[in-house]
């Protein structure tokens, strides 16, 4: 029977490395999702939130929704375009939706579909009207109207030097009346972040 050559020392070492470089991977923690955590200094979850809910906070109690809350009724909200003046990609419809629910759970307005759920409502009401029964199909051109329309923009500054930079978001803002175009409410939100890391990319 032929015997199996011993293998040396150094080829042992290295086939076991091998063996425990293929035993490592990714590593996965959870966190919190109301957590903070800035990896790349870039717009993020925390940022998206914290900004929907202290400006709607603000917004609600300033002067003007006295005006709605003295005559007994609740001002009813669709919230307009938000648009990214930055260099990087902020998903604007998370921001939306922040803002949104931000409103609903004060109690101290309503919400109305923006624009493209409507036009989706609107051609179920359609489909309705010829394939539903009388008793359960939705009745065309009852939508509820907004009465105030919420826009604004997200713009940012990068001051970069090497390995470091602050980078400033400023995000504007503005409760407008519909039927006026009256702005009834301005605000606006800063947040400023230095960022140092080896190699920066922003």
């Amino acid at each position: 029977m032929r015997a199996i050559p011993l293998l040396s020392t150094p080829i042992l070492l290295s086939v076991a490395l091998l063996a425990l470089g293929g035993c490592a991977g990714k590593e996965v923690t959870r966190i919190s999702t109301t957590s903070t955590t800035d990896l790349s200094g870039r717009w993020n979850d925390a940022d998206s939130r914290m900004v929907a809910e202290d400006m709607l906070k603000d917004c609600l109690e300033r002067p003007w929704i006295q005006s709605y809350q003295s005559k007994g009724k609740i001002p009813r909200i669709v919230v307009g375009q938000i648009k990214n003046r930055t260099q990087e990609h902020i998903p604007v419809q998370t921001f939306i939706n922040d803002i949104q629910r931000s409103l609903v759970n004060s109690g101290k307005a309503e919400m109305v579909a923006d624009a493209t759920v409507r036009e989706e409502l609107r051609t179920e009401v359609g489909s309705q009207s010829g394939n539903a029964t009388a008793d359960t199909k939705q009745a065309a051109k009852s939508e509820t109207g907004a009465e105030l329309m919420l826009s604004g923009e997200i713009s940012s500054i990068v001051d970069k030097e090497g390995d470091e930079a602050v980078v400033f978001y400023q995000i504007d803002l503005t409760l407008i009346e519909i039927q006026s175009h009256k702005k009834v409410w301005i605000g606006d939100k800063k947040i400023k972040k230095f960022v140092e890391q080896s190699s920066l990319n922003l």
